[in-house]
């Protein structure tokens, strides 16, 4: 039987990588995420799994695109690079402390969805939808089915 699909928020800052980028490549690593909860969200990861493209610390962030799980997690290599700014001196590869996984582009939104539209749905997202949340800074956050298709909805 196979795994029921999740859904994902994943956040970038346009500057470093946007969904125009994520378009032009096809598939991306998505390298550098260096908080433990949103490691282990990424751990949880499966191929098939949606993911919708957030731009964050710009003019206008929001939900820009469709993003679709490629690859199964495995170590992220820039914890292992020294040049790299997500170097990790603890990490080891006999014990990597940093996974990641492939995003393949699925496409744009028909239209962005700023963050303060998607708080004017407050309500039916729901308290646990952790992107409104107050303090909530996570750059892989779990989104429900049901959250799925109401921000689709929007678009």
């Amino acid at each position: 039987m196979a795994a029921r699909k999740r859904y994902w928020l994943m956040k970038s800052e346009p500057g470093d990588f946007s969904i125009d980028d994520l378009q032009r490549v096809g598939t991306e690593p998505w390298t550098g995420v260096r908080n433990y909860q949103a490691r282990n969200f990424m751990r949880q990861m499966q191929v098939g799994d949606g993911v919708l493209f957030y731009h964050s610390n710009c003019e206008v962030p929001g939900i820009y695109g469709i993003g679709e799980v490629v690859s199964a997690p495995y170590p992220d290599k820039t914890q292992f690079d020294r040049k790299s700014k997500y170097f990790d001196e603890k990490a080891t590869r006999e014990q990597p402390r940093w996974d990641l996984v492939d995003v393949g582009y699925v496409r744009h939104l028909e239209r962005a969805l700023p963050l303060d539209e998607i708080r004017t749905h407050a309500d039916a997202l729901g308290e646990e939808f952790a992107l409104i949340r107050k303090g909530s800074r996570l750059s892989v956050l779990p989104v429900t089915a049901a959250q799925w298709k109401l921000l689709l909805s929007l678009e």
